[in-house]
């Protein structure tokens, strides 16, 4: 349970992450391919976008590891189903 919760979280904050990235003034969020490639993949003048492009990696990495702690932290906040503990029976004495 703790390992779900920890992934979901990562996940969730990759999201949130990715779609809380700085924007290029003119051109907007820059595409998912050149933010995970932190703009090495980007040529001519779109090498003026590489700062960009690593501010953006820099927010999704950031969103994954908030997102993961906070995923961890759930995992003991929120107390996990436990099975059916039946009491030792005794004989009367």
């Amino acid at each position: 349970m703790k390992n779900r919760l920890t992934i979901v979280g990562l996940l969730i904050g990759l999201v949130v992450g990715f779609l809380l990235r700085p924007a290029v003034p003119l051109l907007g969020q820059l595409p998912f391919g050149t933010v995970i490639t932190r703009g090495s993949n980007l040529q001519g003048l779109d090498q003026l976008l590489v700062g960009y492009a690593r501010a953006s990696f820099n927010y999704l990495i950031a969103g994954m590891v908030l997102g993961a702690a906070v995923g961890w932290i759930a995992a003991f906040v929120i107390p996990s189903p436990k099975s059916q503990q039946t009491k030792p029976s005794y004989p009367p004495s």
